[in-house]
C-alpha cells in the first residue's frame, strides 16, 4: 500500500519508557525549533484520563514537561500507553490539494480507516487532534482534512463576523476536499483490500456533514457515522442515508434541536440512534470544561467506540500493515 514515513517523535530521554512510547510532542508547542514539522499534540492513552488535564498538559512548556516524571507517571496508565504514528499529507495535486493528518494505530491496527470532519476550529486544533489520536489508539487510521483550506475559525475572532466566515467556506469546495479525502482513503484502505467499509466522524460543521457524505455515497464507501451536535444539517439529505447513523448530542445545545436529531433517527432508519446527554451543551463531548462533562466525554466516547466496532465489520484475518 506505500504508507508516508513516520515521522519520528521527539522525546524526552529522561522520561519513563512506560510514557516515553507515547508522547508524541507537536512541533509548535514543545520543540525547540519553531522550523519543526508540526506533528500532534501529546498523544493519549486508551483508557479514559482527563479531557482538561490532557489539554493542560500539551499546553506546558518544554521544561515543564521533562520536569514533571512524577505527574505524568501518575496520571498516564503504563498498562494503557499505545504507540500511534502521524504522518501529515497533501492529498491531490496544485490548488485543489487537501492538507491532512493520518493518525496510524501501531499496535493492534485492525486495518479500518475513519474520516474525521473537525468543527470550526480546524484539523490542526488541538481538541480535534486529542480525539483523533484516541480514535486511532483503538486501532483504527484516521485521516483528519483541512475543511478550511488554512482559514479555520479563530476564537478570538469577534462572533458577529462568524456568518461573514461562514460564507466563504464555499459548500460544493468543501464537499469536493471531502471526495478527495474520501478517494484517498478508498484508494488506500477499500482497493488495497485492507478494510471493507470506511467509517465516518464528525463535530458541530463536521457533523452536520456527516449526513451530507453518507446520503451522497449511499453505503457504497462508507459502514456507519457519528455525528456529535452537527450544526446545519440538510433535513431532505438525510432520506438518501442507507447506513447506521449514531448522533450524539446534549439538550441544553441551541446549535443541534434534540428534536430534529430525533426527525432524522426515523428517516434514516437501518437502525440509528439518538444519545441525548442531559445538561449537556454544544462540543461538551471533544472540549469538556468540567469534571461532570469529562465523564460524559468519556461516555460518548465509549459509545461511539462500542459503535464503530459493532458497524464496521472488522475482519480479524484482514491483513495490517
Amino acid at each position: 500500500m506505500g504508507w508516508p514515513s513516520t515521522i519520528t517523535p521527539l522525546l524526552p530521554a529522561s522520561l519513563p519508557v512506560s510514557c516515553r512510547t507515547v508522547l508524541f510532542i507537536r512541533g509548535s508547542h514543545l520543540t525547540s525549533s519553531p522550523s519543526s514539522s508540526p506533528l500532534f499534540p501529546a498523544s493519549r492513552t486508551c483508557n479514559f484520563v482527563s479531557w482538561r488535564f490532557l489539554s493542560q498538559f500539551v499546553q506546558k512548556k518544554a521544561h515543564r514537561v521533562f520536569n514533571s516524571q512524577t505527574e505524568v507517571e501518575d496520571d498516564l496508565s503504563e498498562d494503557a500507553c499505545e504507540l500511534v504514528s502521524g504522518v501529515e499529507l497533501a492529498i491531490g495535486d496544485g490548488d485543489d490539494a487537501v492538507q491532512a493528518y493520518l493518525f496510524k494505530a501501531v499496535k493492534n491496527n485492525n486495518g479500518t480507516g475513519i474520516l474525521l470532519l473537525s468543527d470550526i476550529f480546524g484539523f490542526e486544533d488541538s481538541f480535534t487532534r486529542d480525539f483523533a489520536y484516541r480514535v486511532a489508539c483503538n486501532g483504527y487510521n484516521v485521516l483528519v482534512p483541512d475543511l478550511f483550506r488554512g482559514d479555520p475559525w479563530a476564537r478570538d475572532r469577534p462572533k458577529t463576523l462568524l456568518e461573514k466566515w461562514l460564507a466563504r467556506q464555499d459548500p460544493a469546495r468543501v464537499t469536493k476536499d471531502i471526495d478527495t479525502s474520501t478517494k484517498w482513503m478508498q484508494d488506500e484502505f477499500v482497493a488495497a483490500g485492507i478494510t471493507k467499509k470506511l467509517g465516518l466522524i464528525g463535530f458541530c460543521f463536521g457533523g452536520g456533514r456527516v449526513v451530507d457524505v453518507l446520503a451522497r455515497d449511499q453505503s457504497s464507501l462508507f459502514g456507519t457515522g457519528v455525528s456529535f451536535y452537527g450544526t446545519r444539517m440538510d433535513h431532505s439529505a438525510a432520506a438518501n442515508v442507507k447506513v447506521p447513523t449514531l448522533f450524539v448530542s446534549g439538550d441544553n445545545d441551541p446549535l443541534c434541536a434534540v428534536n430534529v436529531l430525533r426527525e432524522f433517527e426515523k428517516i434514516i432508519g437501518s437502525g440509528s440512534k439518538v444519545v441525548i446527554f442531559e445538561g449537556r451543551g454544544h462540543g461538551f463531548a471533544h472540549r469538556p470544561e468540567s469534571p461532570e462533562e469529562d465523564a460524559d466525554a468519556e461516555e460518548s466516547f465509549v459509545i461511539m467506540k462500542n459503535w464503530l466496532h459493532s458497524h464496521l465489520a472488522i475482519s480479524e484475518e484482514m491483513p495490517v500493515s
